[in-house]
């Protein structure tokens, strides 16, 4: 009796916890697989390195000055062509003609698209001579439009229009038919009428492509517009660069390119913050 009740008491085991099995899906487990957040000038950091390769090469004489002029003496000649006016003047004729043109075309294009992606009638009869003029090189129609519109300017801005048109047509086409049926069947048993049905379901669906068929035309218009603007231009990039080409002036020639450069990625950031803003509600792998 005396040992029982001096024994000490027996050491007490500490609870053991419950083993939690990681669950699929939770935070710990997620493994991101989508692109890492980008830097700010991200896209310019390719252009930067070019522009640093090309002006180590003409340092040290690694580049003949007569095909490619140095980074230095472009940017002479850059401000020699604005101080005399003679820039400005021609990149005041080139934007009215690519402008012009491209809205034409983006005009054109996106009515055809809506008119052959909503309706038989119009499918049959627009889809087809579009798809023919796509596998017809829109410059290859240059002497036939010559010789029914002339070398002015109306030529030189059909053209630019006619790429635009097939850009816009084949992308907002795409986009309009591609719409999920899911959708198209959802709208009819909600009841909606049609012109709600086109603006809730149709136009949101086609918005990206139409951005798309928007970056690609106005791409399209400023290759188009170099030559065009070398068959009986006064002014124009085009034709400054060409008259460059005559004398022998790369530097001269290096600047048109780089106007032409800097006029593309403008349009294009534009627009690539238009679509940004207009599709919020994608989310994306890009982000």
């Amino acid at each position: 009796m005396t040992n029982t009740l001096s024994a000490p008491p027996p050491p007490r085991l500490a609870p053991r916890e419950p083993s939690v099995a990681p669950v699929a899906g939770s935070s710990r487990d997620v493994r991101r697989l989508g692109l890492r957040k980008s830097f700010p000038f991200a896209r310019l950091s390719g252009v930067f390195l070019l522009l640093a390769i090309w002006a180590a090469g003409s340092a040290l004489g690694l580049i003949d000055e007569r095909k490619l002029s140095a980074p230095w003496t472009v940017v002479a000649t850059t401000f020699e062509l604005i101080s005399t006016g003679v820039l400005q003047q021609h990149i005041v004729a080139s934007l009215a003609r690519a402008v012009t043109g491209f809205a034409i075309g983006v005009v054109i294009g996106t009515a055809l698209a809506v008119a052959a992606g909503l309706t038989r009638v119009g499918d049959a009869l627009i889809d087809g001579p579009i798809q023919l003029k796509r596998a017809i090189p829109t410059l290859g129609l240059i002497p036939l439009l010559i010789l029914w519109l002339g070398i002015g300017e109306t030529f030189k801005i059909t053209i630019i229009a006619l790429g635009a048109i097939v850009t816009m047509y084949i992308q907002t086409h795409n986009s309009l038919t591609s719409i999920d049926n899911r959708y198209v069947e959802l709208a009819e048993v909600l009841g909606l009428s049609r012109a709600t049905f086109i603006r809730k379901v149709v136009l949101p669906g086609a918005l990206p492509g139409f951005f798309l068929g928007l970056r690609l035309s106005i791409t399209g218009a400023w290759l188009t517009l170099i030559v065009v603007e070398s068959i009986n231009a006064i002014t124009g990039l085009g034709k400054m660069m060409f008259n460059a080409q005559n004398y022998g002036q790369s530097d001269v020639i290096l600047v048109g390119l780089f106007v032409y450069g800097v006029f593309g990625l403008t349009s294009d950031a534009l627009l690539r913050i238009a679509e940004r803003r207009a599709l919020s509600w994608r989310k994306t792998l890009a982000g």
